[in-house]
């Protein structure tokens, strides 16, 4: 029997028997409890307000994450906001390369904080840049988490050469950029239909399947309305066999539905979307309050 922090598999979001997630020759379990993927900001513009230029805070929020029971550390040195101006490559890679450096020898000192936690933790680097990507790869990053909707093959090669695992999003257009004008005939169908062309692409350049993640991409080139369709028909992406992830933190479809303007203030409509989400098969949660989901999971696993 799993023990009592894991959540019983959704049928409808489990079509392939999704067992684990292979990265850098871990094959990381995901067919139970969802996985709890902390955002670390390490730029100063964050949409949400919690982001710094200070290795040294970065660590300590890291490290503050896995002990809240953290699964996954997201970290990103260029905020995806498409109202600020694009950093430099090196500028992005000089905000996180110090935290990717020292963040693995600090990790034994927290330990796991319980056994169905992943341990320790994937780390996983939210770029759209070739340059950083590589870089992070070398750097022993396990996740790739690409927001450049994988517009070509690159960045899967570089996934295939390091063993590292890759997360496709699904956007339009290059990232930085607003896409609020952008409209769909039927969401879920060009959902479906990206990821059927990506998940090939990346399978050819040598990417195993099981080392791939899929992304609808919130708020990415999106309508309020296409936004809630997608949690609501959320279990139609697991026709690919993949695991899917949930990036619905503090995002301006909570704010607009609720009519929360401050991203900090809208934790509780996260956590009511991160648990519809859950019980809908996806397999990992990108929250900013680790300790909020982590807690929300493991109540509605004792209701279910």
């Amino acid at each position: 029997m799993e023990s009592a922090n894991r959540l019983e598999k959704n049928p409808a979001g489990d079509k392939e028997n999704i067992a684990s997630l292979l990265a850098r020759g871990r094959a990381v379990p995901v067919g139970g409890r969802p996985l709890v993927m902390g955002i670390l900001n390490i730029n100063d513009d964050s949409f949400s307000g919690d982001g710094r230029l200070d290795t040294g805070w970065a660590l300590e929020k890291a490290l503050g994450m896995v002990a809240a029971g953290a699964d996954v550390v997201d970290v990103g040195g260029e905020s995806a906001r498409t109202n600020r101006a694009p950093v430099s490559e090196e500028e992005e890679w000089r905000r996180i390369a110090p935290f990717l450096e020292k963040f693995p020898s600090l990790i034994e000192k927290v330990g796991p904080r319980d056994e169905g936690q992943v341990f320790p933790p994937l780390l996983s680097v939210n770029t759209w840049r070739t340059t950083v990507a590589a870089r992070a790869m070398k750097a022993g990053c396990d996740l790739l988490n690409d927001m450049s909707a994988l517009p070509d093959a690159t960045h899967a090669r570089l996934c295939a050469e390091h063993g590292s695992a890759l997360l496709i999003m699904h956007s339009k257009g290059l990232p930085k950029i607003p896409h609020t004008h952008v409209e769909y005939r039927d969401v879920m169908a060009e959902l479906e239909e990206f990821f059927e062309e990506k998940i090939a692409m990346a399978v050819a350049a040598g990417v195993p399947k099981q080392s791939l993640v899929v992304d609808p991409g919130i708020d990415f080139a999106k309508q309020t309305d296409d936004n809630l369709r997608i949690l609501r028909e959320f279990p139609r992406l697991a026709r690919f066999g993949c695991p899917i992830l949930l990036p619905v933190s503090r995002k301006s479809t909570i704010g607009r539905v609720l009519g929360i303007e401050n991203p900090a203030d809208r934790d509780a409509g996260t956590i009511a979307c991160t648990v519809a989400g859950a019980l809908r098969g996806a397999a990992i949660l990108r929250v900013h309050n680790v300790d909020a989901a982590r807690l929300a999971l493991r109540a509605v696993t004792l209701v279910r």
